[in-house]
């Protein structure tokens, strides 16, 4: 039998944006939304790169809460979303407190596994810090096949994560 896990997701996983059929889709693994929820520490939430990819900076205490969505993972669907997160290259992952939002019973803290991006280039804290990621039609995101990402620096340079 799978373990069920809780996971927190913030950017395009979330319900009505780009990748959340990841979540939906049955061959992945199962899933299942608990609740809305916001982080109980501040965190730099960012959308950068050519593709417009949302990152989630790990510099607690930096930006806003960050509003996102909890969902009942198993195993086969964690592993997907670690694919689709590229960890633990592009991202770690790791449980933080979540507070819940629950419309009937007030509110409640639960541990969750988040995904947060722990080496990025310093100037991914210089752009707007968002407390809740939307896909916009200025900003729309791009989804990356078999390629790179990569960070564009003030001097046009292309690079790579490090």
């Amino acid at each position: 039998m799978s373990t069920l896990r809780r996971v927190f997701v913030y950017g395009t996983l979330k319900r009505g944006e780009p990748n959340h059929h990841w979540l939906t889709d049955v061959t992945n693994g199962k899933a299942r939304f608990i609740a809305k929820g916001h982080t109980t520490v501040r965190y730099p939430l960012v959308v950068a790169s050519p593709y417009n990819i949302p990152f989630l900076l790990d510099v607690p205490g930096r930006g806003h809460f960050i509003a996102g969505e909890i969902y009942e993972v198993d195993d086969p669907m964690l592993s997907r979303l670690d694919v689709l997160e590229d960890y633990p290259k592009l991202y770690d992952r790791r449980p933080e407190v979540i507070q819940r939002v629950e419309a009937a019973d007030g509110t409640a803290e639960e541990s969750c596994l988040i995904y947060l991006m722990k080496s990025f280039p310093k100037q991914l804290l210089e752009k707007p810090m968002l407390e809740e990621y939307r896909d916009c039609p200025e900003q729309p995101y791009t989804e990356v096949e078999g390629e790179e990402i990569y960070f564009e620096e003030d001097d046009s340079r292309k690079r790579k994560p490090s």
